[in-house]
């Protein structure tokens, strides 16, 4: 690839990067929108269910959607050695990591308070599913590329499957989240409403988000292969 042709990758794979970061940044602000106004808020040790209920959606989207989203673009957002920028893209998909746990016990939590039974449904199997593989995925990541880290030619072997890995997980968090969103609409009856378009965009910016840092990688990735023939 010749270096214009280079630049210009370069500069597509940043423009769909910003659109991401615009995308997952609406998403989160829209669904923090429609917990306050219309959901009455949350609160985690609230004892109305419904509240506590809410720091599910909040920590789901913002904490594992989000931060994941962000941790998987770190090497083309931070400016940074190289060093730097892993130690961002772990930290970040730590606090992902962090935020899911709070926001899967906030959904225990309220199936406690309502007496609903736990794992019932095709969203709860693929989230719990979709968050110990995130968490298999970390752990391999750590040991191999950071701390303490393997040799040379085992990261080589390795690299290939950690980002086919991280951008099936990617999909994965973006069905989760989309089910999840999907189910709670039908539960509450959303529909014909300012509430339910509100739901709508929503979950139309995390299928945004979702696709166009899987794009952005793309094009990253692209930019590093000999395409001569």
């Amino acid at each position: 690839m010749d270096p214009m042709e280079r630049a210009n990758f370069r500069h597509t794979a940043s423009t769909i990067a910003v659109f991401a970061h615009i995308s997952g940044l609406t998403a989160c602000i829209l669904m923090l929108v429609w917990l306050l106004h219309y959901r009455g808020g949350l609160a985690y040790d609230s004892p109305d269910a419904n509240l506590v209920f809410n720091c599910h959606p909040f920590f789901m989207l913002l904490g594992f959607v989000f931060m994941s989203g962000e941790a998987m673009m770190a090497y083309r957002t931070v400016r940074a050695e190289k060093i730097t920028k892993k130690i961002v893209h772990m930290g970040l998909h730590l606090v992902a990591i962090c935020m899911g746990i709070i926001g899967i016990n906030a959904a225990f939590k309220f199936h406690d308070q309502v007496n609903l039974e736990d794992m019932y449904s095709l969203h709860s199997w693929i989230g719990i599913v979709t968050f110990c593989l995130y968490g298999l995925q970390w752990l391999l990541g750590l040991f191999t590329f950071l701390f303490p880290g393997a040799d040379a030619m085992t990261k080589t072997r390795l690299l290939p499957w950690h980002i086919s890995g991280g951008r099936a997980l990617l999909m994965m968090i973006i069905c989760t989240a989309l089910t999840g969103l999907s189910e709670k609409a039908t539960s509450l009856r959303l529909t014909g409403s300012h509430e339910s378009r509100l739901f709508n965009f929503t979950a139309f910016f995390v299928l945004l988000f979702g696709i166009s840092i899987d794009i952005s990688i793309s094009f990253a990735r692209f930019m590093h292969v000999d395409h001569t023939i």
